[in-house]
């Protein structure tokens, strides 16, 4: 399954990830600093949610591309290895 930078889904994808990339300069810099612990780890979930999120959105568009290509082919002979690896990548997440 590729992946392809098109539509809206994507583009917000790239904008959580380059925000989570900025909190996690930040945690480095809060833990360079010498910063309370409680607020660093409240940033290193933050952080973990974005990128989780980020995650789950990709597999969701590529699900999406999936029924739809899967629905234009009319086929089912790739439906249970494209479940396969979908699954695997949402565990991956978990």
């Amino acid at each position: 399954m590729e992946l392809a930078l098109v539509g809206e889904e994507l583009r917000a994808v790239v904008n959580r990830l380059k925000r989570a990339q900025g909190q996690i300069a930040g945690i480095i810099r809060m833990i360079e600093e010498g910063r309370d612990c409680e607020d660093v780890v409240t940033q290193l979930a933050a952080a973990a949610r974005a990128l989780d999120k980020a995650g789950f959105a990709i597999i969701a568009t590529g699900l999406q591309r999936c029924m739809v290509d899967d629905a234009s082919e009319g086929g089912n002979a790739n439906r249970d290895a494209m479940r396969q690896r979908l699954e695997k990548l949402f565990l991956s997440l978990a």
